[in-house]
């Protein structure tokens, strides 16, 4: 199973992109792929898009792939689909998807998220009731994902039509995602 990190956006609310925001002594990059690596997914890739130079100079991303998204400022649906074309040629039934701004996403979670893993594969992290990440999708429907990720939408139309299994995670999680300084855990 391959994990897949976006992390492409400008972060126009936070001020700058998230990807570079330093929390806990780890860049939000470096955490979440991190995760990732922590919860078996093999291969990583790491979507970047704005200050994607920097973001390469400054995060410790060895073990992953990390790949450019050229229409990064179309929303997260690009991002999406160019992460789905680098692990098109990978032997992987599936792939959880998780945002970079997601800090309090653990390896547990993704692992429990994990677990179901399989090509027809749809489920994701649930926070107290509510939807969130990270998101297990099978290689049988990357495709149409990917046809219908578009803007900062990424995949929830999809996700909204074929309803995925909810993993309860708050137990070993925090699903909420860092939109503006503010919010960053305490």
């Amino acid at each position: 199973m391959a994990g897949l990190v976006l992390a492409a956006g400008a972060g126009r609310r936070f001020g700058m992109p998230k990807a570079l925001v330093r929390h806990r002594g780890s860049l939000f990059v470096e955490h979440a792929a991190a995760v990732l690596r922590a919860a078996g997914c093999h291969p990583v890739v790491v979507v970047l898009g704005a200050s994607a130079d920097r973001v390469r100079a400054e995060a410790g991303l060895a073990g992953a792939a990390v790949v450019d998204n050229p229409g990064w400022a179309g929303g997260m649906g690009s991002s999406l689909r160019v992460g789905l074309a680098e692990l098109a040629d990978s032997d992987a039934e599936a792939v959880v998807v998780l945002p970079v701004d997601t800090p309090g996403v653990t390896a547990a979670a993704v692992g429990r998220v994990a677990a179901l893993s399989g090509p027809h594969a749809l489920a994701r992290a649930t926070y107290h009731g509510e939807p969130g990440h990270p998101v297990l999708i099978g290689r049988a429907r990357w495709a149409e994902v990917a046809e219908q990720a578009t803007g900062d939408a990424g995949a929830r139309p999809y996700l909204a039509a074929h309803g995925p299994l909810g993993v309860p995670c708050e137990d070993v999680a925090a699903g909420e995602d860092v939109d503006r300084p503010e919010d960053l855990p305490r």
